[in-house]
C-alpha cells in the first residue's frame, strides 16, 4: 500500500474518531443513553470508522515493501 494512502487513511481515521467523540458528547447522545444506557449510532458508527480506518492506515505504513 503507498504510504501517502496510508497516511491518508490515519488522517480520516482521527477525524473519524473525533467526529465520534463530539457525537457521544452532544446533548441529545447524552439523553439518548441516558434512556437507552447505549451511546447513539451515529457515534458508534463514526467510532468504529475511525478505528478500522487507523488500523488499516497503520498496517499500510508499516508493513511497507
Amino acid at each position: 500500500m503507498n504510504k501517502v494512502i496510508s497516511i491518508a487513511l490515519i488522517v480520516a481515521g482521527a477525524i473519524l474518531l473525533w467526529f465520534g467523540y463530539q457525537e457521544s458528547q452532544s446533548l441529545a447522545s447524552e439523553a439518548s443513553e441516558m434512556v437507552t444506557n447505549q451511546p447513539t449510532d451515529n457515534a458508534m458508527w463514526f467510532m468504529i470508522g475511525g478505528a478500522v480506518a487507523a488500523v488499516i492506515g497503520l498496517f499500510g505504513l508499516f508493513r511497507g515493501k
